[in-house]
């Protein structure tokens, strides 16, 4: 198949089979540029051109039953893209981390003027591309979240997200139809949060409180220190009043004598 479109049949015995218009009107544009192999079921496309790009789905059916009486199907999908797109890079999650506020940009990178484009966030239709018609959130929830913040470049396809927030963190999905080619891409967007204010109001604080802490015990240093000096004053004052009283005590007997010592200094012996 190639794009829904059957393109190419091999059944039974390998004599049963079919190629482009012989399977499918649809598919005049390969005519005569399929080659099938019949013993691997391998499809080459000869001549390619750029109406070729697209998804191309094998369905292989197995001729034997299962227990369950059925027959097993099993599926491959294939991507024809033009030079320079490789498989990794269609398939591969873009990883963008910006700060809250910034910008993020997410961007196509390969087609132009698409068919066909569709933003999905978790799963959440955002933004949407038909020909020349564009349409940013389709839902509620949507307009509510990216309210205004969002912008995509109808040529590109690319979509930009301004003043970020940390709720836009997630994953970002893209899917392009063309003409040519069908691509779907993802990006992992993480938004962190700025801790700039939050750390100068932390360091301001900080600083309060330390400038607080100091005059608190300036301020205790200052009295405590008035408070010994007082008390050292004191203790002088009263070993001086000790000491007066003490000397004036110890001079008593030499300063003045009784009238029995004086008599009987004047007295002679006989």
């Amino acid at each position: 198949f190639n794009n829904d479109s059957l393109i190419a049949v091999i059944a039974g015995d390998l004599s049963n089979f079919c190629t482009d218009v012989q399977c499918d009107k649809g598919t005049e544009r390969f005519r005569d540029r399929l080659r099938l192999d019949h013993q691997t079921g391998s499809l080459t496309i000869t001549n390619i051109r750029t109406t070729d790009y697209g998804r191309y789905e094998l369905e292989i059916i197995s001729s034997s039953l299962n227990a369950d009486h059925q027959r097993k199907v099993s599926k491959k999908t294939f991507s024809v893209a033009p030079p320079g797109v490789s498989a990794a890079q269609r398939d591969e999650v873009k990883r963008k981390s910006v700060k809250e506020g910034e910008s993020v940009t997410l961007d196509t990178r390969v087609i132009k003027n698409p068919n066909l484009i569709k933003w999905y966030f978790n799963l959440t239709l955002i933004a949407e591309i038909t020909g020349d018609q564009s349409k940013i959130c389709t839902d509620d929830q949507c307009e509510e979240r990216f309210r205004d913040r969002m912008k995509l470049d109808n040529q590109t396809g690319s979509l930009t997200i301004t003043n970020s927030r940390t709720t836009d963190s997630g994953l970002y999905k893209l899917h392009i139809n063309s003409t040519y080619i069908h691509i779907t891409r993802s990006f992992s967007v993480t938004v962190t949060a700025d801790l700039t204010g939050v750390y100068t109001a932390v360091s301001v604080v900080l600083l309060l409180v330390v400038a607080s802490a100091a005059i608190f015990y300036t301020c205790k240093w200052h009295s405590r220190r008035n408070y010994i000096t007082r008390n050292n004053t004191d203790q002088v004052n009263v070993e001086d009043l000790s000491l007066d009283q003490t000397d004036s005590l110890l001079m008593t007997p030499t300063s003045q004598t009784s009238p029995t010592e004086t008599n009987a200094a004047n007295e002679t012996p006989t």
